[in-house]
């Protein structure tokens, strides 16, 4: 990408205020077949360019150190496409061959250069989108996301792996035909090790090379967009691998990572952690996050690991570290996020940043300048464990676990939350959505649609790891496609279709997603029917003319009866329910409005009865309308016996 070095960006990538130190490091084009190579190596004791354009001769091009840490050459006879790497006498005095930190392309894995690249030659065609995205408030709209891993979505036969063009078109067919408003992609980030599904990074600004080009790349964003679809990468600034080609000792010390060894090895994943104290780090990272939203166009970022960057100890025994207060949180990486998170609000409106975190951290959605994260939503974690606990239990013990339905509403308004059944729910073991339903075949797949009943009613937006729409039997396999096939058997195809019915809802109904944070847009209605298992709450709008709705769940596989309180006098007509034949139910359903009858109930002035259908979730539009009272009847004073008179 050519743009000539400029002095302030130098100061500001070594303060760590720089939000696109890429300007300046990595390759950049001077003039035709010209390229500025600068790379950061503060400790190193020489540095050469070696290439395509040199024979890969260490003597041949050497760099210039500057008082600034960083390195810098200019080489002629340099085309684009060429491969290239950074020959590294480390303090250590031993050589290491480091690809460009900043580099743009590399070249196909098991492949580690990098590769030369001009800046995108693309037409962008998302204005429009663009433009709405930027007067979007995305905390008051719809989400409903799909996350995908792009390598196993769909392969075309003697694919080993598919290109970005070639799965653009059938995927914003497939999101727009099923109503999902995002695509969450895993990381597309270059990593070395297809078993870390991207999550293990090697090239901070580099789009994988195994599914082609950086223009791919863009041509599938920009077809999404005219689509109507927003796109959330998949961005890992936790950790990276320990490759001698990557960041690890990249000047013969640690320099990316924390530099006391105990504590740079991640306990859990071998990898090593980033030191968010050096201002250099907090740089290339935060720059790293701005080159995706300006180069790609990508409308949110979903940070992976948050819960492991802010614990000195995760996972660790013991309190090995402390922090300068003598507490367990890493303050430089709180300090991090805070400053990422301001970066994206300020630069790009309407943008997200989602926070995989699975602890009690508080305020990981609240404002950064009053002690917050500052990220755009955080997946509710807490509300899928006790769902998924309690859709594998059998319906008979299920009374005895009711708290698991009821308990996430004691928090629910504590952030902003997705709730995610995510790729880690259908991994290692732990059995696909359907598989993971208690019951015989046919309880699995009402199980799994009133599941997913459950999600689009209760506050908060949406996000299904691909598969799970069609209820795939298996779990994933990062080394196969999809189970497709299965779309040819009435039930996964019926669990499709309520998916594909549950999104055109949700997106009809804004009481579904306009009040997503606080008790405003929520009321009990069944809260404590045990013996039922079974539970009923009423979603608002803040915005005058949405009609509330009714969300009932029923999670025994027996037909019965609820009495739920309502707030107001109306009726309750039927819209969705699960248990349709269409869907793969018993067909149990309402064939006429339920009157709403004037006795309280449930701290309610007015109750009423409904059927129950067996595992199921059955949503109502309730239609407040004006209450009746018969006119009262004049009566007559009773006539008084007759007397007798006194003699």
């Amino acid at each position: 990408m050519e743009r000539f070095p400029d002095k302030n960006d130098i100061y500001l990538f070594n303060t760590g205020h720089a939000r696109r130190a890429y300007y300046s490091l990595g390759c950049h084009r001077e003039g035709p077949e010209r390229y500025r190579f600068t790379v950061w190596a503060p400790r190193a004791r020489s540095i050469a360019l070696v290439g395509d354009f040199n024979g890969w001769d260490e003597e041949a091009c050497l760099l210039t150190p500057e008082p600034t840490g960083l390195w810098q050459c200019t080489v002629d006879g340099v085309r684009p496409g060429d491969l290239y790497k950074f020959a590294v006498i480390g303090c250590d005095g031993l050589k290491y061959l480091k690809a460009d930190p900043f580099a743009f392309r590399t070249e196909c894995p098991p492949g580690t250069a990098s590769r030369v690249w001009d800046g995108p030659a693309y037409e962008w065609h998302d204005a429009a989108w663009l433009e709405k995205r930027t007067a979007s408030a995305p905390r008051r709209e719809p989400m409903s996301v799909y996350e995908l891993h792009l390598g196993t979505w769909r392969l075309k036969e003697g694919e080993e792996y598919p290109s970005y063009r070639s799965v653009g078109p059938e995927l914003a067919d497939y999101c727009r035909e099923m109503g999902y408003t995002h695509v969450e992609l895993l990381p597309l980030t270059e990593y070395p090790y297809d078993g870390s599904w991207g999550y293990q990074v090697s090239g901070y600004y580099a789009p994988t090379a195994r599914y082609g080009a950086p223009e791919d790349l863009m041509y599938l964003i920009d077809l999404l967009h005219q689509n109507g679809i927003g796109v959330i990468l998949d961005w890992v600034p936790a950790h990276f691998p320990r490759d001698a080609h990557a960041l690890a000792r990249f000047d013969g010390a640690p320099l990316f990572e924390v530099s006391d060894y105990r504590r740079a090895l991640h306990p859990e994943w071998g990898t090593l952690i980033f030191d968010y104290s050096r201002p250099q780090v907090v740089s290339f990272l935060i720059s790293s996050a701005m080159y995706w939203l300006d180069a790609f166009h990508v409308d949110g970022l979903r940070v992976d690991a948050v819960s492991s960057m802010l614990y000195l100890n995760y996972g660790r025994s013991g309190k090995q570290f402390r922090n300068r207060d003598g507490g367990d949180i890493d303050l430089s990486a709180v300090s991090f996020l805070q400053e990422l998170n301001r970066a994206v609000r300020e630069e790009y409106p309407g943008c997200i940043t989602v926070a995989e975190e699975a602890t009690a951290y508080p305020h990981v959605t609240g404002d950064p300048d009053w002690g917050g994260l500052g990220f755009t939503f955080k997946w509710d974690m807490g509300l899928m464990h006790d769902t998924l606990d309690y859709m594998a239990t059998d319906p008979l013990y299920r009374c005895y676990h009711h708290d698991k339905l009821t308990f996430s509403m004691l928090y629910a308004f504590s952030e902003h939350f997705i709730n995610a059944f995510s790729h880690d729910e259908v991994v290692h073991g732990k059995k696909s959505l359907l598989d993971k339903m208690f019951g015989d075949y046919w309880q699995k797949f009402a199980n799994l649609r009133a599941l997913f009943g459950l999600q689009y009613g209760h506050p908060g937006k949406k996000l299904n790891f691909m598969g799970s729409e069609f209820a795939q039997f298996i779990e994933w396999n990062e080394h196969q496609e999809l189970d497709w096939f299965l779309l040819r058997y009435p039930a996964h195809d019926s669990v499709k279709a309520w998916v594909k019915e549950l999104n055109r809802f949700y997106l009809d109904h804004p009481a579904l997603w306009r009040v997503d944070d606080s008790w405003q847009g929520f009321s009990w209605l069944s809260v404590d029917d045990k013996a039922m298992s079974a539970v009923a709450f009423m979603r608002w709008s803040d915005r005058p003319g949405d009609k509330p709705v009714v969300c009932l769940y029923s999670f025994t596989p027996q037909p019965g009866t609820l009495t739920i309180g309502l707030p107001l006098y109306g009726r309750l007509e039927e819209k969705l329910n699960s248990d349709e034949f269409r869907f793969g139910g018993s067909g149990k359903t309402a064939t006429k409005p339920i009157l709403a009858q004037d006795e309280p109930h449930a701290g309610h002035p007015y109750r009423a009865v409904i059927d129950l259908p067996p595992l199921a979730a059955v949503f109502y539009e309730f239609v407040e309308i004006e209450r009746r009272v018969p006119p009262q009847t004049k009566q007559t004073a009773p006539k008084k016996a007759p007397q007798k008179k006194k003699k």
